[in-house]
């Protein structure tokens, strides 16, 4: 193979390759992983199997928080260091991994490990132009790019390899329920113990991290080691101790200020069993009370005092530190609406980008962000995101958050509200320069998925309004910079789904008359975008509609419907009236 052949099939990999998902990667810092002298016996038990030579899968479950994403990480970083490390990919609420980049990413790792059977893998991506294709067959390209490449490893006649013969390798799949759905979470565990199972292959263990979810425990191969983390584990509950006592001598000799250059003993010991009691066998609650204790500007045993006000009558009781942590700030429903606002945006953004979609509460967003700054990572550089995906799950379940819930309608609302408001405060002239661009370059968050939030947005009289205000001030500036650039059947994919939202029943039955004219305007600005010719002028279909609305509001403030027929009558034209309409926008749109 030619070198420059061989240079384009290289890159071609590496750039389908989801960096997010590799367990080292910068984007994923701060690294979590086991501290020193802790998980240790569990640490050994996992050694045990990855040293066997057979194609035992590991399986290890646990409810959110308890560690599992430290524990595949430490577990990585010692396999890497041996030399047996295959790949990783570790889900992340945080980065929205994608699904059909899992198999080309740990090929790039293995060819990484492994530059001997690189140009197996560099090979077959060549003879296969489609192979990295998000539309491939998963077995055909975990057969190219992984199984294939492995057998190598095993080839005794290959002198460069002789090293690597006879040693077990690792897969870790970490945090397997948190991004996929439960059928693409199945597919993709059968998928790898299945392929792996080979017997041309050299031993291979894959590691799975998740809940103990029933859909991933059914795709489980009956010969799988299961390891269940409990938060009633001695163990565990000793590792979490050492954990607490270690972090709170640090906060105590990093704060000279507050216990003096020869720090006093601090907490007490009554203060520190009581902490250690209500974070039980639970990481993630020990790690995020040593975040609220330490915050800079406040006294750590003012801190301390807050978390243990309230009595636990149970260990590891996450929801109610949540509570204690949303409860110091100084309008916790309107900082919660904030934050679920940020937990639900399509992909997590940086601190700049999120200060001008909320722009219009930028001080109760700064504010929010100083009250939540345990839960919250904010370096002001990169992606401002969740500590733990257990507030996500504490955020959006009303049993659990109860007065800080904020249904998922009216997140979407005021998501939706704040990149409308995005759009409509710009002038024309940057937004056609940023609509006029090529296809290829990244819109800002609010032109991307305005229409996303949209579709799934309570439609309250705020958000219809500026719905109007757009199409009645920005939208004809929007279609002309559309119509400009490259791409117009791909850039107004979300004006499409805009008009069909404004037609919808839930719409119709909030505004019908306001609704009908937006969704009009729309079908008009991008017909008159394609400069394609008009059946009707907008007039004449707008008089129309406005004609049956009042004929049906007069009648019934009137009292004018002589008998209960009469009224079946009226409400069925009018129904009949909007399914016209809807299908006229149809015909013209595919004429």
């Amino acid at each position: 193979m030619d070198s420059a052949s061989y240079e384009r099939s290289w890159n071609s990999l590496c750039n389908v390759v989801d960096l997010t998902g590799i367990f080292d990667s910068e984007y994923r810092q701060p690294h979590s992983q086991c501290m020193t002298n802790t998980r240790v016996t569990l640490r050994r038990r996992i050694t045990r199997v990855l040293d066997q030579c057979d194609r035992t899968s590991i399986w290890l479950n646990g409810l959110a928080g308890v560690g599992k994403t430290s524990i595949a990480f430490t577990i990585a970083q010692e396999m890497m260091a041996a030399k047996r490390l295959v790949g990783t990919f570790f889900f992340s609420h945080k980065h929205s991994p994608i699904v059909d980049a899992i198999i080309p990413t740990i090929a790039y790792q293995l060819a990484l490990a492994f530059p001997y059977i690189q140009d197996k893998i560099v090979l077959a991506i060549r003879n296969d132009k489609m192979l990295l294709s998000a539309g491939k067959s998963r077995v055909d390209q975990i057969r190219e790019l992984v199984i294939k490449p492995l057998q190598m490893l095993k080839d005794s006649n290959n002198l460069h390899l002789l090293e690597f013969c006879g040693e077990p390798y690792a897969i870790i799949i970490d945090a397997l329920d948190e991004c996929l759905s439960s059928e693409e979470a199945a597919r993709l565990v059968i998928l790898l113990t299945d392929a792996l199972a080979c017997p041309d292959l050299p031993f291979v263990h894959v590691i799975f991290t998740s809940r103990p979810e029933a859909h991933i425990r059914t795709a489980m191969p009956s010969s799988v080691d299961e390891i269940s983390l409990i938060t009633r584990d001695e163990d565990t509950i000793q590792d979490v101790r050492f954990f607490l006592r270690t972090s709170l001598d640090k906060i105590r000799t990093s704060r000279p200020a507050v216990f003096g250059q020869s720090p006093i003993p601090w907490p007490s010991e009554d203060n520190f069993e009581a902490l250690a009691f209500k974070a039980g066998g639970l990481f993630v609650y020990a790690a995020m009370a040593m975040n609220f204790i330490s915050a800079t500007g406040h006294h750590p045993q003012e801190r301390l005092d807050l978390l243990l006000r309230e009595k636990s009558t149970v260990g590891a009781d996450i929801d109610q530190l949540y509570r204690q942590i949303i409860g110091t700030s100084e309008d916790p429903i309107a900082h919660c609406r904030m934050l679920a606002s940020i937990i639900h945006l399509s992909e997590p953004l940086s601190l700049a980008h999120l200060q001008e979609i909320f722009h219009a509460d930028k001080t109760s967003f700064a504010l929010m962000l100083e009250a939540f700054s345990p839960v919250i990572l904010n370096d002001g550089v990169g992606k401002v995101e969740i500590y733990h995906a257990s507030l996500r799950d504490f955020i959006t379940d009303p049993l659990r958050s109860k007065q800080y819930h904020t249904d998922r309608a009216h997140v979407h609302e005021h998501l939706a509200c704040c990149c409308l408001d995005f759009i409509t405060r710009h002038d024309p002239i940057r937004t056609r320069a940023i609509l006029a661009s090529s296809i290829y370059i990244r819109l800002p968050y609010p032109y991307a998925r305005w229409d996303e939030h949209l579709s799934m947005a309570y439609p309250s009289s705020k958000l219809r309004n500026l719905v109007s205000l757009f199409t009645d001030k920005a939208l004809r500036h929007w279609v002309k910079a559309l119509n400009d650039g490259h791409g117009f059947e791909l850039k107004t994919r979300g004006l499409r789904r805009a008009r069909r939202i404004c037609l919808s029943l839930k719409w119709i039955l909030r505004g019908p008359l306001a609704n009908i004219v937006i969704a009009w305007r729309i079908h008009k600005a991008l017909r008159d975008g394609k400069g394609r010719g008009q059946i009707f002028s907008s007039l004449d279909l707008t008089t129309w509609v406005l004609g049956v609305y009042f004929s049906f509001r007069c009648l019934i403030s009137e009292g004018n419907f002589s008998t209960l027929w009469e009224s079946f009558l009226w409400v069925f034209f009018i129904c009949i009236s909007g399914v016209s309409v809807r299908f006229f926008l149809y015909c013209t749109e595919r004429s």
